[in-house]
């Protein structure tokens, strides 16, 4: 097996075995097992590792990164509750705080090259600060950027702290030299720099949620049905082609995904849903960030 995907949520450790079984991400296994309960003795005969899973939106932005299923790599989308506005914000003392856990597993079998993210929120700075120093402590080079769905054409915001990290390798005394990333700034360069779309042309009908309008976000206007997505290097920058819009109480229109009604009556499974989507990456901003932490190397 290539790929091994962990996470403790059966329902979305069932999505994700699913998803394995129809082609769409790496070819693996998938374990259930608190992360904690994982020594490096289990890890060793797999090629990717994808700890905190989810519904396996790190594999996918590999594969749209042209990141090959057969290429090492870790990632990891550490627990957000501790770190986020809207949880008890309890920080280190909460017990979904795992990076230390996760890091242990790292300093064992020092992988080439890992990815991971966080929320975007003030903590999560603090916890940042902790992962970087934990990785460069250890002889990694690590890149961070933060980064917007909505930057990608997405009908949502979905802010989150993005970082790359790799091994440098070390002298004959142990110390490690320059490495080939040279610090979070190239990482930034990089994204900033790599192709985005195109910005809307002038006498466009520019609607909500397109990054590049020039009228402010939420004025109440005609939506337009077509985001018109261009460019496709490595991935589709645009899949949000066709947004549905709904008129608010407030008075404006709010775009939302094609079909996604999470919140709807009857709904089957919709708190498992609900969970797996919000726990979920964007896999298309994750795979414009390893584009850009690639072109930085």
């Amino acid at each position: 097996m290539v790929a091994w995907y962990n996470d403790t949520d059966p329902y979305a450790a069932q999505w994700l075995q699913n998803l394995i079984d129809a082609g769409h991400i790496a070819p693996g296994v998938v374990d259930t097992r608190d992360i904690r309960d994982i020594s490096p003795n289990d890890l060793t005969q797999y090629t990717q590792l994808h700890f905190f899973a989810g519904i396996g939106g790190w594999s996918l932005a590999l594969r749209a990164a042209g990141w090959t299923d057969n290429r090492p790599v870790w990632t990891g989308s550490c627990p957000c509750q501790p770190f986020s506005n809207s949880g008890q914000q309890k920080a280190f003392d909460d017990d979904r705080h795992l990076w230390p856990v996760w890091f242990e597993l790292i300093k064992a079998l020092k992988p080439a090259t890992l990815f991971g993210e966080q929320v975007a929120a003030k903590a999560a700075l603090d916890w940042f600060d902790l992962v970087s120093a934990d990785l460069e402590g250890a002889g990694y080079a690590v890149g961070a950027t933060d980064l917007c769905a909505a930057g990608l054409a997405a009908p949502h915001i979905r802010q989150r702290l993005w970082f790359g990290a790799t091994r440098r390798m070390a002298d004959a005394n142990g110390a490690f030299g320059d490495s080939e990333l040279s610090d979070a700034a190239a990482i930034l360069q990089a994204t900033e720099s790599a192709p985005a779309d195109q910005p809307a042309r002038p006498g466009d009908d520019v609607g909500l949620g397109d990054a590049h309008g020039t009228r402010s976000q939420g004025r109440p206007r005609k939506p337009r049905a077509d985001q018109r997505a261009l460019g496709t290097s490595g991935l589709d920058r645009c899949p949000w082609r066709e947004p549905e819009w709904i008129w608010c109480r407030d008075g404006r229109w709010r775009s939302v995904e094609p079909g996604l009604r999470p919140l709807a009556h009857g709904v089957s499974n919709r708190v498992g849903r609900l969970r797996a989507y919000g726990n979920a990456i964007v896999p298309q901003v994750a795979a414009s960030f390893i584009e850009a932490f690639e072109e930085s190397l």
